[in-house]
């Protein structure tokens, strides 16, 4: 999955496959984690949220199944 780079403390990039609705996220540590059935808006909001790791945390850790790549 192609990846774009963002501006964040704690996230290095993110990557969204509208087909299946997978969210994969690389951290700054180097783990990846892909969260599965994600609405596409969220992503869209996530990629546009002031910072991007506290979108995270508050709307899709937790709420949505993930495995590390």
């Amino acid at each position: 999955m192609n990846r774009v780079p963002v501006a964040s403390s704690n996230v290095a990039s993110i990557g969204f496959d509208e087909e299946s609705c997978t969210l994969e996220v690389e951290f700054n540590n180097g783990s990846v984690y892909q969260y599965f059935d994600v609405p596409s808006y969220l992503h869209s909001e996530l990629m546009s949220a002031d910072s991007v790791g506290s979108y995270l945390a508050r709307n899709i850790k937790g709420s949505y199944g993930y495995q590390r790549v």
